[in-house]
C-alpha cells in the first residue's frame, strides 16, 4: 500500500485542506461517525466557500443586508410581501422586478441585498450599474468577444440593472442593452433600479420601437415597487449638519 500523508490524501481525492484541520478537532465514537462527521464538515466548508464565490463575482458595490433594510416607504403590489422578495420566489418563477423612486431612497440597496440573499441560496447573480454594462458590452463588441460575454452573462440566474438611465446611452449602447433583455425574456430574472418613469424610456434609447419591444419583455412577467421615501443619503447628510 502506498504511504500518503492526509495532505497527500485530500490534494489527489480534491478534498479542502481544511479536513487535516477538522481531524484534529472531531470527535467520535466510532470510525463509521468520526469518518461521517468529517466529510459532513467538508460539504459545509464548501458551501461556505461557494457561496463567496458568487457574491465575489457578482460584482456588488457594497455588501447590503435585507435585514437593515426598511419597507416603511416602499409601496409593495398585491400578491408579493418581503419574505417572497428574501426567499428569491420570483427567480424560481422567472418573474422580474422594477425598483422605481426618488434617487437615493433605497432602491440600489434592495436590489443588492436581494442579490446578497439569492447568492447564499446558490444563486448566481450579476450586479451592473447600467451604464458600466453598456461600456463592457461595447468594448467586448469592438475586441470581437461580445458572444464570449453574453454568454458569461447568460450563466446567471438573474441580472441585476442598476441605475437605469442616470447616464445617457448612446445608440449603439441602447441595441445592445435590448439585445440582453431579449435574451433573458423568460429565462431568467431581471432587477431594474430606476428612477425614470416608463413613458420616458424612449428618450434612453432613442428608439420608440425599441422601447416598446423592451418594455413588453420586461412587463410581461414583472412586479413593480414603489420607492415613496427622501433620499436617505440627504436625510443623513441633514442630520450631520444639525
Amino acid at each position: 500500500m502506498l504511504a500518503y500523508t492526509m495532505e497527500e490524501c485530500c490534494k489527489i481525492l480534491k478534498f479542502s485542506q481544511n479536513i487535516v484541520l477538522n481531524s484534529q478537532t472531531v470527535q467520535a465514537t466510532t470510525p463509521a461517525d468520526y469518518l461521517l462527521e468529517i466529510l459532513r464538515m467538508e460539504i459545509q466548508h464548501r458551501e461556505v466557500v461557494r457561496k463567496e464565490r458568487l457574491i465575489k463575482n457578482a460584482g456588488f458595490y457594497t455588501r447590503k443586508h435585507f435585514d437593515t433594510f426598511r419597507f416603511d416607504d416602499v409601496t409593495l403590489p398585491t400578491g408579493i410581501d418581503t419574505e417572497y422578495l428574501r426567499n428569491c420566489r420570483f427567480i424560481e418563477e422567472k418573474k422580474n422586478l422594477v425598483f422605481f423612486g426618488n434617487t437615493g431612497s433605497g432602491k440600489s440597496h434592495l436590489a443588492q441585498a436581494i442579490g446578497l440573499e439569492a447568492c447564499n441560496r446558490g444563486k448566481s447573480v450579476k450586479f451592473f450599474r447600467t451604464a458600466a454594462l453598456v461600456n463592457r458590452l461595447s468594448e467586448a463588441k469592438n475586441e470581437k468577444t461580445l458572444s464570449t460575454f453574453l454568454k458569461q452573462l447568460m450563466k446567471a440566474d438573474i441580472l441585476v440593472l442598476d441605475e437605469w438611465g442616470y447616464v445617457p446611452l448612446d445608440r449603439d449602447g441602447a441595441r445592445l442593452l435590448f439585445e440582453i433583455i431579449s435574451e433573458c425574456y423568460e429565462s431568467k430574472s431581471i432587477i431594474v433600479t430606476t428612477n425614470i418613469e416608463f413613458t420616458r424610456w424612449s428618450t434612453i434609447l432613442y428608439d420608440e420601437q425599441m422601447t416598446s419591444a423592451l418594455l413588453d419583455r420586461l412587463l410581461h412577467h414583472c412586479y413593480l415597487l414603489i420607492f415613496n421615501g427622501d433620499s436617505d443619503r440627504m436625510k443623513n447628510s441633514l442630520i450631520r449638519l444639525t
